[in-house]
């Protein structure tokens, strides 16, 4: 009973500020505290590759760590669900090339599919030409790494408790 195939996949640019939020996410998830079903990868602007491994390995549940558009104050987090077919609802996001919603429209487009998607996200305060974020981003990454971790174990459990329902 090995659970769901889980990826947890950071997003953004590091040289545009608050955008590389994704990225540090990732960076301080400890995956020990993670089921072995769960990958967690930095894909960093690599939307492309991200539909890609998404086609190759089947994963039950994409959970992307972006910068997106919230209401309310910058350094805000949310986790939103997206429809997996497309994404549509999701913030159209710039500042790199794929953001979430283009990730699964290609995905989709190439005939990939996975089951539920979500979108940690962080409203950013600064995506200028910079390296590092900005100090109400940074203030929540750790927050964004524990809720990150506490939904994938959840998407993960999903699939053992399928299991053992069966058995």
């Amino acid at each position: 009973m090995n659970g769901q195939r889980v990826l947890v996949a950071g997003i953004g640019n590091v040289f545009l500020g608050d955008d590389g939020f994704g990225v540090e996410v990732v960076r301080r998830i400890d995956r020990a505290e993670l089921p072995p079903c769960v990958d967690v990868a930095d894909y960093g602007i690599r939307g492309v590759h991200l539909a890609y491994e998404l086609l190759d390995r089947r994963h039950h549940t994409l959970i992307m760590i972006d910068a997106v558009p919230l209401d309310g104050p910058p350094g805000t987090l949310a986790v939103l669900e997206a429809d997996p077919e497309d994404g549509p609802g999701l913030p159209v996001l710039n500042g790199h090339g794929m953001h979430p919603q283009a990730v699964l429209h290609l995905l989709h487009t190439l005939g990939g599919e996975v089951d539920r998607v979500l979108v940690v996200g962080c409203r950013p305060a600064d995506t200028a030409e910079r390296m590092g974020l900005s100090e109400p981003v940074a203030a929540v990454v750790d927050d964004a790494a524990r809720l990150a971790v506490e939904l994938a174990r959840k998407a993960a459990l999903a699939g053992t408790e399928a299991e053992y329902a069966r058995a």
